[in-house]
């Protein structure tokens, strides 16, 4: 049994209506509670938020959606389903990986037609070795989902199970790269594989094979996208919380909380007064911990992960040769990480993601038009430019990675702009976000499980925190998860809930 929050807990403020707090919402409303939710911004989202631009729908977050059966057991705990809100529609391919050798590579999650495509690309002994590799990948995730990553941690002691024993026998205290390379020689292969790293802020040659448990939710259990964009996901968890009884308040921002001893008794924003029984905080870790007036002591200081800039580009036009997703590789992969996450310098070949949810959802954008979200890592404000510096750096890196992309096959992209949005480390860190990330702290071994900052903060008996920062960590399927640990933490553990049956549906559709 995992420490739960000790005395009265009638009615619950929950602070942010992103992913993690819209999820802890529909947990504890499940679970009896009444719950009033602040969000500073005039929707819900959060990270997942939405820009309406010269008439594009952009996504102003995530754009991969993995692992849906974690959100219908948000909406399953209030009687409610995912898929009756949102149409999820499975992406095939998942990715398309582009290389500077000019190879392209498509991603399935149907085991078949994976094999094929690996065995075109690379030929059969590395299909084969991508069939052991799928093995290996399911196996490890089965020893992690029920007891490291939807597990609520007190002590490291919490780790002593037998799972334990399952995960350091399948190697996943080793190293990502050198467990990938022991299924597939290709180089290019194990990028597929690995560059998930990235989402942990850790090169692969450092993270814990352990990590790999990413590449399974890309490549094995399948690749979606909300029709309306990745928005249509919070915006559907909130209408149904406020369906189910959920007071939402939106365009308030928390100013303070006020306290009796070490309890929070009301949370106060510019606008109102809410008296409360306990408290669920979501926003990024220096801002909740400022509001708690409490910060835990660590012996070594927070790490973050690299951060993103982000090019929004509504088009007139389009290139074929773009899946919804495309991985466009540079040569350079050891010493790309070493940018991010050392030197602190820009990708001086960069890898990017293309993302161009149009190729799913025309609707995004006005007839004929298309939008295309191009991300390229960055390292953080710790490490790398301020924020000050990229108020010039910004503009100077956009230009760059146009003419990069031109030269990549995207001819005449930059004339074809016509509505675009530059996200930089500067905005990030102005929307609060620690070392102008949205990654928030990195998954060291020093950062991860027992060892990532908690969601229980000593000196606090009635407040929780949830969201990427916190236990289990990065990742939209992660962050959802922290909102169910979150409200346990002050319900007590919910029953094991059924396969939920939309899940399995998708998982067919998807051909998993």
């Amino acid at each position: 049994m995992r420490r739960t929050l000790p005395g009265r807990t009638d009615h619950v403020v929950v602070v942010g209506a992103g992913l993690a707090g819209l999820s802890a919402t529909l947990h504890l409303l499940g679970a009896g509670r009444r719950v009033t939710v602040v969000e500073r911004d005039p929707v819900p989202g959060g990270r997942a938020g939405r820009l309406d631009l010269g008439g594009y729908r952009i996504d102003t977050g995530p754009t991969v959606l993995t692992m849906p059966d974690l959100a219908e057991e948000a909406f399953a705990a209030v009687g409610d389903s995912l898929h009756r809100r949102v149409e999820l529609v499975p992406l095939h391919p998942a990715y398309r990986a582009r290389f500077a050798d000019g190879s392209t590579l498509d991603v399935h999650t149907d085991a078949d037609a994976m094999t094929a495509e690996v065995e075109r690309f690379a030929g059969p002994g590395e299909a084969a070795g991508y069939r052991r590799l799928r093995d290996w990948l399911e196996r490890l995730h089965r020893a992690q989902m029920r007891r490291f990553i939807d597990a609520n941690f007190d002590s490291p002691l919490n780790l002593l199970n037998s799972d334990l024993a399952r995960l350091a026998a399948l190697g996943g205290f080793g190293r990502l790269d050198a467990r990938i390379g022991r299924f597939l020689r290709d180089e290019r292969l194990r990028r597929v594989f690995s560059f998930q790293a990235l989402y942990a802020g850790v090169p692969p040659a450092r993270a814990l094979a352990a990590y790999a448990v990413i590449a399974y939710m890309d490549t094995v259990a399948g690749v979606y996208f909300p029709r309306g964009g990745m928005h249509a996901l919070p915006r559907a968890m909130a209408d149904a919380a406020a369906d189910a009884g959920a007071d939402l308040r939106y365009g308030q921002r928390v100013t303070r909380l006020e306290r009796s001893g070490d309890r929070v008794t009301a949370v106060v924003t510019d606008q109102d007064r809410i008296p409360c029984d306990a408290v669920v905080l979501t926003p990024d870790l220096p801002v909740a911990y400022r509001l708690l007036g409490r910060r835990p002591r660590r012996p070594l200081r927070l790490r973050h992960a690299p951060s993103a800039v982000v090019l929004h580009a509504g088009t007139d036009r389009t290139w074929p040769h773009l899946a919804h997703h495309t991985l466009s590789f540079g040569a350079a992969w050891r010493t790309t990480f070493d940018e991010l996450t050392r030197t602190g310098r820009l990708m001086s070949d960069p890898s990017l993601l293309i993302t161009r949810p149009t190729t799913t959802d025309p609707g995004l954008a006005p007839p004929g038009r298309h939008l295309h979200y191009i991300l390229a890592p960055c390292p953080n404000t710790d490490i790398g430019p301020d924020a000050a510096a990229w108020g010039d750096l910004g503009p100077r890196y956009r230009d760059t990675l146009l003419r990069e992309l031109q030269r990549r096959g995207l001819d005449g992209i930059e004339a074809a702009v016509q509505e675009e949005c530059l996200v930089t480390p500067a905005t990030w860190q102005a929307a609060g976000h620690a070392a102008g990330t949205p990654f928030s702290a990195a998954h060291t071994l020093a950062q991860t499980g027992p060892f990532r900052p908690r969601n229980l903060v000593r000196g606090t008996e009635n407040a929780v925190l949830a969201g990427c920062g916190t236990t289990p960590g990065v990742g939209v399927p992660t962050v959802l998860v922290s909102g169910k640990l979150a409200a346990a933490r002050i319900t007590g553990p919910p029953p094991a809930p059924p396969l939920p049956r939309a899940a399995a549906a998708y998982g067919e559709a998807a051909g998993v």
